[in-house]
């Protein structure tokens, strides 16, 4: 057993190892990744901000910036590495912290009743989304939300702590709370929230202008939405895409109907994940990350923007799943990776053919995000039944009731 573990490892820090190589390889450019260069976010718009938020201010005037108060750190991080420039001490910084996600599954996953598998996920997943992930700082707050998930199993307190400081980061880690049962976990995800609030807004002013930053924002060539437009070329609409809001973006007749239709999407989700709260019952220790991977799958597929970087948060959140043996998220976790394999090849690969709505570009984004969405549904379907008890028809007059279940609950 010892020996079978211990090849294993050694195989998991191999696989992890050479990818990561090929990873720094393209972001460094000793290999030209193909399409679109991803590295020029960090080289131009990131190093920029960084200039900014050195002095004390935020970017208010880049429309580009439309983030927390708190994603001032990872853009200001590369000043722990001075003797690389901004970029590369941006890569290497990246590579770190996916190191650090690594070894908290692998660790995670070593304890009685859980599994390795969630440490595979995560080293094969990430790079099918190839040179990206290095490239954007997703995967530094992806990192926050893995540590908040594994800390919830024994320190509820941690658990909100991280939920707060990761969604003061990039929003999406609030929903990790979803699936708590327990009080300090809210509490101390409100007062680690305010503190950072406090301290960010006495310090630098502007710091939440991001909450109108995105009002007037269309709807993403990639996003789900986004595939009526791409269908819609073909009979004449009179659109085009724009670079808007530092994405490509659809712009012309109906777009705000869309925008709109997708944010009317995202209330229903929001709606179905309060039903679902409220019916729930039966919580085991994965329903915690099971609860918050439906959450951000529900919460991606209906956004106005689904970037190639959104996935990262999935595939990290779905490692965590699947390191509990418990967990039912493995057929949603195959279809994540091979939408993730499908988002490489419709960005950068291929995204000319995106933009350009052609057959090629079409027929990714079909397949990428109909992935997504099966995902999607298969996740909620299989939360509801494990967490949603069956209702029983009333016993019949004389009849004795049904006997009562056991129900299981997450740990103080």
């Amino acid at each position: 057993m010892a020996r079978a573990r211990a090849t294993s490892t050694y195989g998991l820090l191999a696989v992890w190892t050479l990818t990561r190589i090929l990873l720094l390889v393209f972001v460094f450019k000793m290999v030209v990744f193909p399409g679109p260069d991803v590295t020029t976010d960090v080289e131009g718009i990131y190093q920029g901000w960084y200039v900014t938020l050195r002095d004390g201010t935020f970017p208010l005037s880049d429309v580009s910036w439309q983030y927390p108060p708190a994603a001032a750190l990872p853009i200001l991080s590369p000043a722990l590495l001075p003797s690389l420039d901004y970029a590369s001490a941006f890569f290497v910084l990246a590579c770190l912290t996916d190191g650090c996600v690594l070894a908290l599954l692998w660790y995670a996953g070593r304890q009685p009743g859980q599994s390795p598998r969630g440490a595979w996920v995560w080293t094969l997943g990430v790079p099918l989304l190839g040179p990206t992930v290095y490239a954007r700082y997703d995967v530094m707050v992806t990192a926050v939300a893995v540590a908040a998930l594994l800390a919830g199993l024994r320190r509820p307190r941690l658990l909100g702590a991280l939920a707060a400081f990761g969604s003061l980061l990039k929003v999406w880690p609030a929903l990790l709370l979803v699936g708590t049962t327990k009080r300090k976990p809210w509490a101390a995800a409100a007062v680690t929230a305010v503190a950072i609030a406090l301290a960010f807004t006495v310090t630098m002013p502007g710091a939440f202008a991001f909450l109108t930053a995105q009002r007037d924002r269309g709807t993403e060539v990639e996003s789900l939405g986004a595939l009526v437009f791409h269908v819609a070329r073909h009979f004449g609409w009179e659109g085009e895409v724009l670079l808007n809001y530092g994405s490509m973006e659809f712009v012309g007749p109906y777009v705000g109907v869309v925008s709109t239709a997708a944010l009317m999407l995202t209330v229903l989700a929001f709606g179905w994940l309060l039903l679902w709260r409220l019916r729930a019952r039966r919580f085991a220790p994965h329903t915690l990350a099971d609860a918050a991977f439906v959450a951000v799958l529900l919460f991606t597929v209906t956004s106005r923007v689904i970037s190639p970087q959104y996935l990262v948060w999935l595939i990290g959140l779905a490692a965590v799943c699947l390191m509990f043996r418990e967990s039912r998220m493995t057929l949603p976790t195959v279809l994540l990776l091979a939408a993730a394999f499908l988002t490489v090849l419709e960005f950068p690969l291929w995204f000319g053919h995106v933009v350009a709505s052609d057959a090629l570009g079409v027929t990714l984004l079909f397949l990428r995000n109909g992935l997504l969405v099966a995902a999607t549904a298969i996740s909620a379907v299989r939360l509801w039944r494990d967490t949603v008890p069956h209702e029983s028809p009333a016993p019949e007059p004389g009849q004795a009731p049904p006997p009562r279940t056991e129900q299981l609950t997450q740990p103080s």
